[in-house]
C-alpha cells in the first residue's frame, strides 16, 4: 500500500511538472486571438507583436466542444461584422506548429464580444475549444524592414471567406476583412499595393478581388485593423 501510494505521488508530480513546463515555457502566456467565421467555418488568429513569446502569426480553424454552443456562434459571428475576440488559458503557442512534437489539440478560453483587453464583454465563459487544423503558423522577424506589397491569405473554402494580411514588415498592421466570392473560386493569395502603414481601401480590395480571384467576387467589410501591438 505505501508502495503504491508512493508511486502515485511520485506520478503526480510527474504530470504536475510536465504540464507546467508546458504552460510556462519559453512560448507560454495567455495568447489572445481574433475571433471570425460564419456557418461554413470558424476561425482565430493570434494577436501578434514582435516580442516573445507572441511574435508568431497562427491562424486556426476551431470548433466548440459543445454543437449547440458552436451553431450559436457561428449564426452571430455571421449575422454582423463586430469585433470578438477569445481569451484562452495559458499554454505554448509553439505547440500549435503542424509539425509539434506535442501538439495543442483542444484549450478552454472566454468568448468576448469585443477586444478582450478593451473593455470587451466575455458572452461565454470557459469554453472548450478544439483545434481542427492550424492553417497559418510562421514566427515573426524583429528587424526593421518594408515591403511595398502586402499578401492576404483567403480563410475559408466557400462563398464567404476572409482575407488576412500576412505580416511581412517593421512597423506593420494586423487586417482581416469579410469577402464574398463564387464557391468555386480559386484560393489563391491576393495581393495589395502596400504604402506604409496605410491599409487598402474595401473599395481598392474590390478592385483587386475581381482581377485577381473572380470578376463576381465582393467585399462585405473590415473586421479587425490594428496597428499598435506591431511597432
Amino acid at each position: 500500500m505505501k508502495r503504491l501510494l508512493t508511486l502515485f505521488l511520485l506520478s503526480f508530480c510527474f504530470i504536475f511538472n510536465v504540464n507546467a513546463e508546458i504552460k510556462h515555457g519559453p512560448t507560454g502566456g495567455v495568447h489572445g486571438m481574433l475571433l471570425f467565421g460564419n456557418s461554413e467555418g470558424m476561425y482565430v488568429s493570434h494577436l501578434p507583436m514582435f516580442h516573445a513569446p507572441h511574435d508568431y502569426q497562427v491562424v486556426l480553424q476551431i470548433r466548440c466542444l459543445d454543437q449547440q454552443l458552436d451553431a450559436t456562434i457561428k449564426t452571430r459571428l455571421e449575422q454582423k461584422l463586430v469585433l470578438w475576440t477569445m481569451e484562452p488559458e495559458q499554454f505554448e503557442i509553439a505547440r500549435l506548429a503542424a509539425d509539434s512534437k506535442l501538439p495543442l489539440k483542444q484549450f478552454k478560453a472566454n468568448i468576448v464580444l469585443g477586444h478582450f483587453e478593451q473593455g470587451g464583454k466575455v458572452e461565454y465563459r470557459d469554453v472548450i475549444v478544439f483545434v481542427e487544423k492550424t492553417l497559418i503558423f510562421r514566427q515573426l522577424s524583429p528587424q526593421m524592414r518594408e515591403s511595398k506589397q502586402a499578401v492576404y491569405h483567403q480563410i475559408g473554402s466557400g462563398s464567404h471567406r476572409f482575407l488576412l494580411k500576412e505580416i511581412d514588415s517593421r512597423p506593420d498592421f494586423d487586417h482581416v476583412l469579410a469577402i464574398t466570392v463564387p464557391a468555386a473560386a480559386a484560393m489563391a493569395d491576393v495581393m495589395v499595393k502596400k504604402t506604409g502603414l496605410q491599409a487598402a481601401t474595401d473599395a481598392e480590395f474590390l478592385r483587386v478581388l475581381q482581377g485577381q480571384v473572380d470578376k463576381r467576387a465582393g467585399v462585405k467589410g473590415r473586421i479587425y485593423l490594428d496597428r499598435a501591438d506591431l511597432e
